[in-house]
């Protein structure tokens, strides 16, 4: 049954507080920390490469976290890695499909993090003097990292990359179309409070979530 969509502003607002009520984007929601120091930036790299593959997303999710658990908190650790190690850690946690491209596409993803930014992605912000869209290019000139892992990570990161500011994915933005939230990231800002970039970071968080784990029901029952 198609979820109905809210009308009211007075509405609107009541759900987005509700939504961006936790004080936690995705990321957070499922234990990876959000902070500005270069593990973390990696980790949710990595995570949003992981979440852009077909597939289960829980998969996704534990297969990021088996990078820290094997001792590959950061670019430069997991660039030293083995890939054979990498496709073990990956096929314990679940991963489907070829696990060895994805082994190698992760070792690549690093070292080349660590060969153009001394394994810091805050440098990568520097080298594109804080512009968004050239924050964009330098992302995707990364090896695995498209239009959508973009979005994925800087989904997570515009809580303390305030330049890119507004950022949705498609997951978040298909959540807000089907509750009547609005159809773009610009629509969902001035729901979250226009400027307030971790606002709206909790906010596009939890949609995403919603749409993943299919939640509508009890939000509009």
């Amino acid at each position: 049954m198609p979820t109905t969509a809210i009308s009211t502003i007075e509405d609107k607002k009541r759900l987005v507080r509700r939504l961006a009520g936790s004080g936690r984007g995705f990321a957070e929601q499922y234990g990876f920390r959000v902070t500005n120091n270069p593990s973390s930036l990696f980790q949710l790299l990595c995570l949003a490469v992981l979440l852009a593959r077909r597939g289960d997303f829980r998969r996704a999710l534990d297969s990021a976290h088996a990078l820290p658990d094997a001792g590959w908190d950061s670019a430069a650790r997991l660039a030293r890695s083995l890939h054979a190690d990498r496709v073990r850690a990956l096929r314990d946690s679940g991963q489907r499909g070829d696990v060895d491209a994805l082994a190698v596409l992760l070792g690549d993803l690093a070292r080349t993090v660590v060969e153009r930014y001394r394994g810091d992605l805050r440098q990568l912000r520097s080298a594109a003097h804080h512009d968004p869209a050239r924050e964009r290019a330098l992302l995707t000139a990364l090896p695995g990292v498209d239009a959508q892992v973009a979005d994925l990570f800087l989904r997570e990161v515009q809580a303390l990359w305030r330049e890119v500011t507004p950022v949705a994915d498609r997951r978040a933005l298909a959540a807000a179309r089907r509750l009547g939230l609005g159809r773009s990231a610009e629509d969902l800002a001035g729901l979250a409070g226009g400027g307030e970039s971790e606002r709206l970071a909790w906010l596009v968080g939890a949609l995403a979530r919603v749409d993943l784990e299919r939640r509508y029901a009890e939000l509009t029952g």
